[in-house]
C-alpha cells in the first residue's frame, strides 16, 4: 500500500462526507490563479467512488498521475445511474477535461440525400445530412468509395436535375445539360412528375444496393441511343454503365449481407498494452457499407476500459449530427446493459436497442471485435500510434507523464506590417480546433521583434489559464530561448521544445542538401544535440502537423489583414460608396489590384453587381491609386 499524502487525507475526509447516491463528480486542479477541471466521472455511489481515489488502495499508474494533480472536487447527484450517464456526457462536452476521452472523428462520412418536399426532387451528396420526415438518406458510404462521381453519373444518365431549388424556380428555358441529353428539363415542363419519379426511383434503388434495376435501365437507354445513331450519347452511357457496375461489385455485391433489412451499427472493442481500440461496423438496409475506427489510452483496469467504451458510445451517438441507426449491437459483457439501455431509451428520438446479436449479426459482432484487434496490431506494427510519439516526447523532456495537451505558436509578418500570431492546440496528438486562437499584434517601429511579439502573445494567452503540458515553438535554439525567457518573466514552469529543419553544410552536394533538408530536429533546452525526429515517425507526424497547422492558421489571418489594408487604400477613395457596398466588393474580390485596373466600367459593374454610377467611381479610384 502507498502512503497517503496530507493533501489526499484532506480530500479523503471531504469525500467521506459525500452522499451514497448516484451522480457525477468533477476533479479539479488549481494552477496559478486559475482552476481547471481535469476529469469528470460518473458513479452509482458517489461516496464510495470518489473516496477510492484518495485512500491507500492500489491504483494504476494513470489514476496515480491524475490523483497527484487533484486539489479539489465537486459533485452533482442524479436520480439514477442512467441519468448520471447522460449528465456525464453533457459535462464532458461542455468542459472538455484533459483526462477524459474526447471523441475526435476527423472524418464526416458521405451520404446521398433526397428532399422529397421539393418539386422534382434531386439527390445531393452531403457530409452533413438533414433530418426530416420527407428526407430520404442513403449511407453513410465509406471514404474512398467515389460516391460523388457515382451520383454524378446516375443523375446525368437518368436526366435528373442537379441545379439548386432557386435556380430551378427562376429558369425560363432549358440549360446546356438538356442540349447534351444529361437533364430532362423538368424546370420547363419537358417531363412530367410521374416519369421523373420513375427515373429517380432507379437512383434510390441503386443506393439501397439493388443495382441491377438501374444498370438494366441504363443499358436499355444505351442500346436505344445506338439505334437512333446517337453514338456520342451511347458512348457516354456505356462508360457510365461500366463505372457504376464496378462500383456495385466493390461496394455492394461483395459485402456481407444480414438477414435483416434494418439499419444497424455493430460496436466492439479490444484492449491492448497501451490503448483501447473501438470499431463500429455500419450496416444499412442489410448491407455492410463500411466501418469506423477509434483508439484511446486504455484504463488502469478492465472495468475502467469498459467505462471508456460506454462513455464513447454516449459521446458518439448523443453528439453526432449524422443519421442514427435503428439498432445498436454490442456484446453484453462490454457494457452495463440495463443502465446503458435505459439511458439510451430516455435520450433518443429513435429507439436504439442494445443486444447480444443473433444469427448473421452475431457473426458480424465477432468480426467487429477482430477488426478492432487487427486495427491496433496494424497501427503498432507501423508505429502509427500517437501514444508512441507522446511517450517518446515524455522521455526526451524527462516528464512524469506523456504530455496530452500541446500548444504551438507561429507569428506571420511581412516587412513589419499586419503581424499576426496563431495558437494551435493538439489534444492526444489530434487537433483541438475549438481552442485555436488568432492574435492581431501591434506593428512595431523596428519591424520584426520576435521577443516583443512573443511576449505580447503569451501575456494575452496566460490570462486565460488552462496551460498546456508543453509548448512547441516553430524554430531553432534562438526561438526556443526567447520563449523560455518570456515564461520566466511570468514565473511559469511549462516545458518548451522547438521544431526546426536540419541545417545544410556549405560542403554538401546538392543531392546531400536535398536529403538533409528534409530532416526535422527537436530542440530541447539543456540538451546539446537536437533529437532527429525521423527516429520516431509518430512524434514526427504530430509535431510537423502542429507546425503546418500553425503556419496555415496564422497566415490566414495575416492575408486577410493584408487584403483589408491594401483594399482600404483605394476603397476609401471611392466616392459615394457606403459600408454595405464596400463589404460586397470585398466579398467578390478574387483578383489582384493590377488585374482589377484592367477591367472596364461595364466589367466592374457585372463583377461586383453594382450600378454603373458606383462602377464609374470604382474605376476612377483605381486609376488614382498607386
Amino acid at each position: 500500500m502507498t502512503k497517503v499524502s496530507e493533501k489526499n487525507i484532506k480530500l479523503l475526509d471531504k469525500a467521506k462526507s459525500l452522499p451514497t447516491k448516484p451522480g457525477c463528480y468533477l476533479m479539479k486542479r488549481l494552477r496559478g490563479e486559475h482552476e481547471e477541471i481535469l476529469y469528470i466521472g460518473k458513479a452509482k455511489n458517489l461516496k464510495s467512488r470518489v473516496s477510492s481515489y484518495f485512500n491507500n488502495s492500489a491504483k494504476g499508474p494513470k489514476t496515480e498521475i491524475l490523483v497527484g494533480h487533484i486539489t479539489d472536487f465537486e459533485f452533482i447527484i442524479t436520480d439514477n445511474e442512467s441519468e448520471a450517464f447522460v449528465l456525464e456526457n453533457n459535462l464532458i462536452k461542455k468542459h472538455t477535461p484533459k483526462y477524459n476521452i474526447r471523441l475526435k472523428d476527423d472524418k464526416s462520412y458521405p451520404y446521398i440525400q433526397i428532399d422529397m418536399g421539393e418539386p422534382f426532387p434531386r439527390p445531393v451528396y452531403t457530409r452533413r445530412p438533414k433530418k426530416g420526415k420527407k428526407v430520404k438518406l442513403f449511407g453513410p458510404f465509406t471514404t474512398g468509395s467515389n460516391i460523388s462521381e457515382v451520383l454524378r453519373l446516375l443523375v446525368k444518365s437518368f436526366g435528373i436535375r442537379d441545379c439548386t431549388l432557386s435556380e430551378f424556380n427562376r429558369r425560363k428555358r432549358p440549360c446546356m445539360l438538356y442540349q447534351i441529353k444529361q437533364c430532362d428539363a423538368p424546370c420547363v415542363g419537358y417531363i412530367n412528375e410521374k416519369e421523373y419519379s420513375k427515373n429517380l426511383d432507379y437512383i434510390s434503388s441503386f443506393f439501397k444496393g439493388k443495382t441491377k434495376k438501374a444498370l438494366s435501365a441504363i443499358e436499355s437507354r444505351m442500346l436505344g441511343a445506338a439505334e437512333r445513331e446517337e453514338f456520342e450519347y451511347a458512348a457516354y452511357l456505356r462508360d457510365s454503365y461500366q463505372t457504376l457496375a464496378d462500383f456495385s461489385a466493390q461496394s455492394f455485391s461483395q459485402n456481407v449481407e444480414s438477414d435483416s433489412e434494418k439499419n444497424v451499427d455493430i460496436a466492439a472493442y479490444f484492449i491492448g498494452e497501451v490503448e483501447i481500440d473501438i470499431s463500429i461496423y455500419i450496416m444499412r438496409s442489410g448491407l455492410l457499407l463500411g466501418h469506423k475506427n477509434f483508439h484511446f489510452l486504455k484504463g488502469d483496469s478492465e472495468e475502467e476500459s469498459r467505462e471508456i467504451f460506454e462513455t464513447f458510445l454516449f459521446q458518439y451517438y448523443l453528439n453526432t449530427s449524422e443519421s442514427l441507426p435503428d439498432q445498436l449491437v454490442v456484446d453484453e459483457k462490454h457494457i452495463d446493459h440495463r443502465v446503458v439501455t435505459k439511458a439510451f431509451e430516455g435520450s433518443f428520438e429513435k429507439k436504439i436497442l442494445v443486444s447480444k446479436g443473433r444469427g448473421s449479426t452475431k457473426s458480424l459482432l465477432e468480426l467487429t471485435k477482430d477488426h478492432a484487434k487487427e486495427n491496433q496490431r496494424f497501427r503498432e506494427a507501423n508505429k502509427d500510434s500517437v501514444w508512441v510519439g507522446l511517450n517518446k516526447l515524455k522521455e526526451l523532456m524527462s516528464l512524469k507523464e506523456a504530455p496530452r495537451v500541446l500548444e504551438c505558436y507561429d507569428i506571420a509578418i511581412w516587412q513589419g506590417s499586419s503581424p499576426t500570431a496563431s495558437q494551435i492546440v493538439f489534444h492526444e496528438g489530434k487537433p483541438d480546433k475549438k481552442r485555436y486562437r488568432h492574435y492581431n499584434l501591434k506593428e512595431l517601429p523596428e519591424g520584426n521583434n520576435d521577443f516583443a511579439m512573443m511576449k505580447e502573445v503569451l501575456t494575452r494567452r496566460l490570462r486565460k489559464g488552462e496551460l498546456p503540458d508543453a509548448f512547441v515553438v516553430d524554430g531553432g535554439k534562438a526561438q526556443v530561448n526567447v520563449f523560455v525567457e518570456v515564461l520566466k518573466d511570468f514565473n511559469i514552469e511549462v516545458p518548451v521544445v522547438g521544431i526546426a529543419k536540419e541545417r545544410t553544410s556549405k560542403n554538401q552536394t546538392f543531392r546531400d542538401k536535398e536529403v538533409k533538408s528534409s530532416d526535422e530536429r527537436l530542440i530541447i533546452p539543456g540538451r546539446i544535440n537536437p533529437y532527429i525526429l525521423k527516429k520516431c515517425p509518430s512524434l514526427l507526424r504530430i509535431l510537423v502537423n502542429m507546425r503546418d497547422e500553425a503556419h496555415r492558421f496564422s497566415r490566414r489571418l495575416h492575408h486577410k489583414n493584408e487584403k483589408k489594408r491594401v483594399l482600404g487604400n483605394w476603397l476609401d477613395e471611392v466616392q459615394g460608396v457606403g459600408p454595405k457596398i464596400k463589404k460586397q466588393i470585398r466579398e467578390r474580390l478574387d483578383i489582384s489590384i493590377s488585374e482589377l485596373k484592367k477591367l472596364s466600367e461595364d466589367e466592374i459593374a457585372e463583377k461586383f453587381e453594382v450600378s454603373m454610377k458606383v462602377a464609374s467611381s470604382i474605376h476612377e479610384a483605381l486609376i488614382r491609386s498607386n
